[in-house]
């Protein structure tokens, strides 16, 4: 009789009380209410792009102790690629594909001083403004808003009101990640900050 109630108290444990929910299950579960966001899946390995072709093709998830947990509706998902690598084309017929490039510089600026609003308006004009030239360098990888946002706050951590050159050659690693990037962007310090133009 021990035995029957060892076995049953094992069997318990993988109830679905015991299960714990992730965001792909609880998206499922969830169904239209859910979106679900996986962010920069070149990063992520083949497995996991398989396991997520499955989800986006069936929303459905199978736990053999618990059953399946199947969408009735499915929810919004939203893949982004940095495109570090190829994702499948099976994955990619499953999506409508949508290209966001680089902001404006005025749309850049509003980024910058609605994430960093300690960054006077100025210096992100100036930041931004450098950034921009940046990326129209020839370059390997061209800055984000997340780094012009991290240059930004560094500039204004040193308590300077306006980028200048010597400001920007102590800080470009704080927006450049490369280092033949960083001894071109060098190089080129006076059309970084925009002196050239003066």
């Amino acid at each position: 009789m021990q035995d029957v109630t060892a076995e049953t108290n094992v069997q318990d444990l993988f109830g679905p009380e015991f299960l714990v929910e992730r965001p792909l299950l609880t998206a499922i579960r969830v169904g239209s209410k859910a979106v679900l966001l996986v962010d920069e899946l070149d990063r992520a390995d083949d497995e996991f792009e398989a396991f997520l072709l499955e989800i986006l093709s069936e929303f459905a998830v199978t736990i053999p102790e618990v059953g399946t947990i199947a969408a009735e509706e499915p929810p919004a998902v939203i893949v982004t690629s940095n495109r570090t690598r190829e994702l499948h084309d099976a994955l990619k017929r499953r999506c409508l594909y949508h290209w966001i490039d680089h902001p404006t510089l005025d749309r850049e600026i509003e980024i910058i001083r609605a994430r960093a609003p300690e960054v006077p308006e100025a210096l992100a004009r100036d930041v931004a403004a450098a950034v921009n030239r940046i990326r129209a360098f020839d370059i390997a990888k061209r800055p984000g808003v997340a780094e012009t946002i991290d240059w930004a706050n560094a500039v204004a951590f040193l308590g300077v009101e306006r980028l200048d050159e010597e400001t920007a050659a102590s800080t470009l690693g704080a927006v450049i990640k490369d280092h033949d990037d960083l001894e071109l962007a060098t190089a080129r310090l006076a059309e970084v900050v925009g002196e050239s133009e003066a």
